[in-house]
């Protein structure tokens, strides 16, 4: 079953008298509980996918249906509400505040997600339960991105998107965390979706989405993707 599908989405950014097509009529559909790699150099619309599939921007014409639900049109407020309740997000950049705990900067989440899960468990799932109370200026860069997954997993969402995850990580802390996103999406039932540049990353995912120039160039399943210790890091 499709829980998100883009049904000739573009998306045009206007600079003065200057058109930017960063979407161009774009088609496709990603089953649930699949872990996705869409691959593109910079300046190709990975991004800007993104962005539309989770909500924080709206196409320019076309439709977006994500878990049966039509967001292509909401409101920003409906927007919120969808972003509250569907996707996580984990970006390049931590994104943590620094004035709180590690327990507290996942449990912010409770605020704003409707069917919020334990900080406590979550942080012991992804390696940090002895670090509930330090800081994250106390932690290593691959650490403090393991509380961001944790946070974006805390929401509970059914989708959890990830913007270059691994992009400012040293290679031994990358393959921690690429780990733990393709556990999340074998044991846990998300569907996982990462923008990167990385083809060693693209040889695991269930689904290699190819964009170039705003196009999708390709969207294929793979019958027998590799695990993390298979791939020559």
């Amino acid at each position: 079953m499709a829980i998100l599908e883009f049904r000739d989405v573009t998306r045009v950014y206007q600079s003065g008298e200057h058109q930017l097509k960063a979407l161009d009529g774009v088609n496709l559909s990603i089953e649930e509980g699949k872990f996705v790699v869409v691959l593109g150099p910079s300046g190709a619309g990975k991004s800007t996918l993104l962005n539309l599939l989770g909500g924080l921007d709206s196409p320019t014409s076309g439709t977006i249906v994500v878990g049966g639900k039509d967001i292509s049109r909401l409101t920003g407020d409906e927007l919120a509400d969808f972003r509250a309740a569907t996707v996580g997000f984990v970006f390049q950049s931590y994104n943590l505040i620094p004035t709180l705990t590690v327990r507290e900067n996942v449990e912010l989440v409770k605020e704003i997600a409707p069917h919020a899960l334990d900080a406590k468990e979550l942080l012991a799932k992804v390696g940090l339960g002895d670090h509930l109370n330090q800081f994250p200026a106390q932690l290593s860069g691959g650490e403090q991105q393991r509380v961001s997954i944790a946070r974006a997993l805390a929401k509970n969402p059914r989708i959890l998107l990830c913007d270059e995850p691994t992009g400012a990580l040293d290679s031994e802390t990358g393959v921690v965390i690429l780990k733990l996103l393709l556990s999340m999406a074998r044991t846990m039932g998300k569907t996982i979706i990462v923008v990167t540049h990385n083809q060693n990353i693209a040889k695991m995912a269930d689904v290699v989405v190819r964009v170039k120039n705003g196009r999708i160039l390709s969207c294929e399943e793979q019958a027998s993707p590799l695990s993390v210790e298979e791939v020559d890091w």
